[in-house]
C-alpha cells in the first residue's frame, strides 16, 4: 500500500494494468450487476437538478422507473448511502439507447455536448477504481471484474497502469498535485520492478 495525503492506494493501482475497450465490452459496467453506482455528497442532488436535460436521452423504460420509485436507491438504509437505481435489477437507470450495441451514459452524453456542467458520478468516472471513505484516509483499490478482462488484456498490450489509464479522473478527483506524486511513486518504485522484471 502507498500513502499519498490521505489516501491509501493499492499497489494494483500501479502494477495492474487496463484499458476500456468499447467495441468487445459494450459498456458492460453499467449493465450488468446487482447494485447500482455509489454516489457521493452531492451527487444525488446534481442528478435531480440536471434530469430535464439528460433524462431525454434514457429510454422510457428507465424514466418510467424513475417516475415510479424515485432518482436514487438506498444502498446501506442504516448509513443512508445512495446508489443508482436498476432497470431489472441489472442495468443502470441513467443508460441511453444502445448506440451500435454500445450503452452509454446519458448524463456524460448531456455533458459532452455541453447541455451540463456535471458529467457523471464520481464512481462511475473512477472506474475500476473504488474508493472507500473512512474518518482518516480514503481507500484506493482496484476492483477486479471478469467482465473487464479484454480491458486488462488492452491495458497490457499497451502498458498502461490503471492509474494512467485514469489520469483525467483522479486529477479531478484529487487534484494534479496527487496525481503528480502518483506518478513519482510508480517511477520511483514500480517502474524498476517491471523493468528487473523484463531484463
Amino acid at each position: 500500500m502507498i500513502v499519498i495525503d490521505n489516501t491509501l492506494v493499492s499497489d494494483e493501482v500501479f502494477t495492474e494494468c487496463f484499458c476500456c475497450n468499447l467495441s468487445k465490452c459494450k459498456g458492460c459496467c453499467c449493465v450488468e450487476g446487482d447494485a447500482g453506482a455509489p454516489l457521493e455528497p452531492g451527487e444525488a442532488e446534481q442528478l435531480k437538478r440536471y434530469y430535464p436535460e439528460y433524462s431525454v436521452y434514457m429510454t422510457a423504460e428507465a424514466r418510467r422507473i424513475i417516475e415510479e420509485t424515485g432518482m436514487f436507491a438506498e444502498a446501506f438504509p442504516l448509513d443512508g448511502s445512495l446508489v443508482t437505481p436498476l432497470v431489472n435489477r441489472r442495468e443502470c437507470v441513467y443508460l441511453t439507447e444502445a448506440e451500435n450495441g454500445i450503452a452509454y451514459c446519458a448524463v456524460e452524453k448531456a455533458f459532452r455536448e455541453g447541455k451540463i456542467p456535471f458529467r457523471k458520478p464520481a464512481s462511475c468516472h473512477l472506474f475500476p477504481i473504488r474508493i472507500q471513505h473512512y474518518p482518516e484516509y480514503d481507500a484506493v483499490n482496484y476492483f477486479h471484474w471478469d467482465i473487464c478482462r479484454d480491458a486488462e488484456v488492452s491495458g497490457k498490450r499497451k502498458k498502461i497502469p490503471v492509474f494512467r489509464f485514469l489520469k483525467e479522473p483522479l486529477t479531478e478527483y484529487y487534484g494534479e498535485e496527487w496525481y503528480r506524486q502518483a506518478e513519482a511513486v510508480y517511477q520511483d518504485v514500480f517502474a524498476p520492478k517491471t523493468a528487473a522484471i523484463k531484463g
